[in-house]
């Protein structure tokens, strides 16, 4: 726990010197692009041409661990299985078969201890590891690269999963039973493009629920863990390899997937799947200015505050939610640009709940690149 604590990047702060250490550089201030994303050496979004069997999207992440540990390019994979008790919590794993590298797939909405595991992969002497984690998962690891001799010692591959909005465990299903029309059946969670959640349920439906028609008490920043708060990695920079969403067409039928390649490891474990994937380029335009100032204040105002009491109601009926979603897709950033507002959106929210609740940890938590992008908006620092 104390290894973890001197590690932990709420007490070192994101990026910096550890994007030095990897890329030998941090991220230009010049490049919009590379100041949201990261450093990468490409980017596109693709989809498996034969997804797997109950994976949340097509299954390119679980695919990518499965061919790692199969070449022998791994012995083992840290990651996260479901618990026994919850369809949605996790625990941490170490996979050491191709069948417990399947039973990895799917998103665990909750904060997750992933590196536990790697005790595990040091009993056993592995020399060589898959890790697939979060930011912070992943800013810990490289912080312990540095400190273990055991670690350094070990070759070490990561995926990165775009990370933000955990919520707290103890919380999760007070808050999915005012979300979903059956709860009990929800398999699959997730905020999408079209500014709706998705909700997977037993059956294969999706239910579909407009983020403006969910409950005032729901947009409580008390919901969410302070550590998810306090984020300012949204797409896990010090990753070997990024896979997410946020990039990607929204298509019926289709689960396309963005990928971020960082490194030269990143690209090997690229090459792995890369004769499986249909490819497709980037689309949609940068900018989205107007869109982000339009919800800037409210959220600077909301993180000042922090109200305590916030109303079990809708804020706008179901049906006038879905005609208001629709418009916000149609009208509002695609691809890229849709990317381009979430990162905006979180880093800017991020900023002022630290700067109001924390401004003793703005200097230690904030990376350089975030105050650039709020000038960009001529907000205040």
């Amino acid at each position: 726990m104390q290894e973890s604590i001197q590690s932990c990047v709420f007490k070192n702060g994101w990026l910096g010197k550890r994007e030095k250490t990897l890329f030998g550089r941090e991220r230009t201030l010049d490049n919009p692009e590379e100041m949201r994303f990261g450093i990468a050496l490409e980017r596109f979004t693709a989809q498996l041409e034969h997804p797997l069997p109950d994976a949340q999207w097509s299954g390119i992440i679980t695919n990518i661990a499965r061919k790692a540990f199969d070449t022998g390019m791994v012995d083992g994979v840290v990651t996260l299985h479901r618990s026994g008790e919850d369809h949605f919590f996790s625990k941490p794993v170490l996979a050491l078969t191709p069948e417990e590298i399947y039973q990895s797939r799917g998103n665990k909405p909750v904060l997750s201890p992933v590196l536990k595991s790697l005790q595990a992969a040091f009993s056993k002497k592995l020399k060589k590891i898959l890790v697939i984690g979060a930011a912070c998962h992943i800013h810990t690891l490289r912080d312990f690269q540095e400190r273990f001799p055991y670690l350094r010692d070990m070759d070490i591959y990561t995926v990165g999963i775009p990370c933000v909005d955990n919520v707290q465990r103890n919380r999760f299903h007070w808050i999915l039973e005012r979300i979903s029309r059956s709860p009990d059946t929800a398999r699959h969670m997730e905020f999408m493009q079209d500014f709706r959640i998705h909700i997977k349920h037993t059956d294969g439906s999706i239910e579909k629920v407009p983020f403006l028609s969910l409950p005032e008490e729901l947009s409580n920043p008390n919901i969410f863990p302070e550590s998810c708060m306090s984020c300012f990695d949204y797409l896990n920079s010090l990753s070997d390899i990024t896979v997410g969403y946020l990039a990607a067409r929204l298509l019926p039928d289709q689960n396309r997937q963005w990928v971020i390649v960082r490194t030269k490891k990143g690209k090997k474990l690229l090459d792995l799947v890369n004769d499986e994937l249909k490819r497709f380029p980037e689309h949609g335009g940068w900018d989205c200015k107007k869109f982000v100032q339009g919800t800037a204040d409210r959220i600077i105002e909301s993180m000042k505050g922090l109200k305590t009491a916030y109303s079990p109601d809708r804020k706008i009926p179901l049906w006038l939610g879905q005609v208001i979603s629709w418009l916000l897709y149609t009208t509002g950033p695609k691809g890229i640009g849709f990317a381009h507002y979430s990162v905006d959106f979180h880093l800017i929210r991020h900023y002022y709940f630290v700067k109001y609740q924390y401004p003793e940890q703005l200097a230690v938590l904030v990376p350089r690149h975030v105050r650039s992008i709020l000038r960009e908006y001529d907000l205040p620092l």
